[in-house]
């Protein structure tokens, strides 16, 4: 069983490579800046007795992605599972947002999910048990969030994509969801100020923020044979913020 996550070094990929090379699966990762952190966390996958795979890979780049799964097939032998978590946010009220924001972050969450989904259909279809496809999406792409415009609209697009390629991809054993994080405990939580963290808490019925663990083991119950009737599906992990 062999695995890609995107942008999977640090906070919430990070926690899904470990835990499916905790489970036995081989895992690719791909980074973007992150060389060292890239090395040391293919180092810890080895450690559990797995492989690993880590390439730089840009995942708005079309023909990059195409070549980095093909180096990942040719690696592993096969292409089971796939978390599309690479994501970025450049926040700002629509008014005062460039377009190159714009852009950059529909690039990188919406067209860099497309980017992968498409690349490792063949490699799936091919498998006699098919695969299974997790999108990392948002609550902010259920109920839009202020100063998120870019933000929202790729994580409601991803939403999108999961239920049409679930529908197209039925028939050959892959099933395809999403899960609609809410507020995780990563570095970008941790440099909010007190009072507005305060506020956030406060409106999630748990009081408190989610952790990368909890994350991780949601979406690989959703890649596991527990999982081969669900798809389409879109499954809120929020603390009841968003419901």
């Amino acid at each position: 069983m062999s695995a890609i996550v995107t942008g999977g070094t640090r906070g919430i990929g990070k926690a899904i490579v470990l835990e499916l090379a905790q489970r036995g699966a081989n895992v690719a990762f791909n980074y973007a800046k992150s060389a060292d952190e890239a090395e040391k966390l293919k180092h810890e996958v080895e450690a559990l007795g797995v492989k690993a795979f880590s390439a730089q890979c840009d995942v708005a780049a079309t023909d990059l992605v195409a070549d980095y799964v093909g180096l990942v097939k040719e690696t592993f032998g096969t292409v089971d599972l796939l978390v599309n978590n690479a994501g970025i946010a450049r926040d700002q009220l629509i008014l005062r947002m460039k377009e190159e924001d714009w852009d950059a972050v529909i690039d990188t969450n919406l067209k860099g999910a497309w980017n992968f989904c498409k690349a490792v259909l063949r490699p799936m279809m091919r498998n006699q048990n098919g695969g299974a496809i997790v999108n990392i999406s948002s609550i902010s792409g259920v109920v839009g969030m202020i100063g998120q415009s870019n933000y929202s609209a790729s994580k409601a697009g991803m939403i999108g994509l999961t239920k049409s390629l679930a529908k197209e991809v039925a028939s050959r054993k892959i099933t395809v969801n999403a899960v609609a994080l809410g507020l995780v405990e990563t570095e970008m939580a941790s440099e909010m100020n007190a009072e507005y963290r305060d506020k956030i808490l406060a409106q999630i019925p748990l009081r408190r923020l989610g952790n990368v663990q909890e994350a991780a083991e949601v979406v690989c119950f959703l890649l596991s044979d527990s999982a081969r009737y669900i798809t389409g599906q879109v499954i809120q992990a929020d603390g009841g913020l968003a419901m």
